[in-house]
């Protein structure tokens, strides 16, 4: 059934806000962006000199880029396979029906309802080799002294589970979503014909989550790449040893500490053409994958 709106000019005006939006806060910056890419600006901004390519050939050849690159792939990794595994996996769990559940449910939201900063200082506290409950209680049960502040692998491995923890509440939300549209008959069927719980899982359940699961292995590589500069700048700053020093903070100080504009609009290109790149390849071979009812 088709919507006949009666003022031509209507849809226009409803679509203006988002569309305002997107110009002023991403088309306008990104657009600025390429173009400082192409200069050497300095400090204040005063007096800009063309280089060219310059900036972009320099960042391939910058040992601290490239070991950014490095880290940041690793930290996606986990954070994308390793937060789509757990939230599955509790989202099966809080989808029972037990007494209580609707509370637990809903309590599962939380950790996505804190900003990142604040998440990163309740991580931080708990972490803290000096006074961190969760750290005692490590070393209490493994004898290894766990530091984030001194240990390279210590922080990004930190750094990961706490953005992992935090995006959790958003990906459950969205995986127990599609275990209840379930139709329980599909079920009943599979185990009528001798089909366990494991198989049924893996046979029925997953598949039809695919394209929740789908939906949720973008969201979370956006997420990866670009939302986690306020956990990153509230507890390891990039350190110890830049074993922590994602593409997006590494961005953020050569534009705003270092001041180095030019060399940080192309990163930000660089970047947005990296996840962009990534984004289409997942709907490409990914997406073919899809299961839709």
């Amino acid at each position: 059934m088709q919507t006949h709106f009666p003022n031509k000019a209507l849809p226009y005006i409803l679509l203006s806000p988002s569309v305002i939006v997107v110009l002023i806060f991403f088309v306008i910056p990104s657009v600025d962006s390429l173009y400082l890419s192409f200069f050497r600006v300095n400090m204040l901004g005063t007096k800009q000199i063309f280089v060219g390519m310059q900036n972009f050939t320099r960042l391939f050849k910058d040992t601290a880029y490239l070991n950014s690159v490095v880290v940041s792939v690793k930290f996606a990794i986990f954070v994308v396979f390793g937060g789509l595994s757990a939230s599955l996996g509790i989202a099966v769990v809080a989808n029972q029906r037990y007494r209580g559940f609707g509370v637990y449910r809903t309590l599962l939201i939380w950790p996505y309802a804190l900003s990142p900063a604040i998440a990163a200082l309740i991580w931080g506290l708990m972490m803290d080799p000096s006074f961190g409950v969760v750290s005692h209680i490590i070393q209490s049960l493994t004898g290894i002294r766990f530091s984030y502040l001194t240990n390279g692998f210590h922080a990004l491995l930190f750094l990961s589970v706490a953005a992992t923890w935090k995006m959790l509440g958003y990906n459950i939300i969205f995986f127990l979503a599609g275990l209840q549209s379930m139709q329980p008959e599909l079920l009943e069927a599979a185990s009528i014909d001798g089909a366990n719980s494991w198989q049924r899982f893996w046979r029925i359940v997953f598949p039809l989550l695919s394209p929740t699961t789908f939906f949720l292995f973008i969201m979370n590589t956006l997420y990866a790449f670009f939302q986690v500069f306020g956990m990153v700048h509230i507890t390891t700053e990039g350190g110890p040893g830049r074993a922590t020093d994602l593409l997006v903070f590494k961005l953020y100080r050569d534009g705003f500490i270092g001041m180095n504009t030019g060399f940080a609009s192309a990163q930000s290109i660089v970047l947005l053409i990296m996840v962009a790149t990534l984004t289409i390849v997942q709907f490409r071979y990914a997406g073919s994958r899809v299961v839709y009812r």
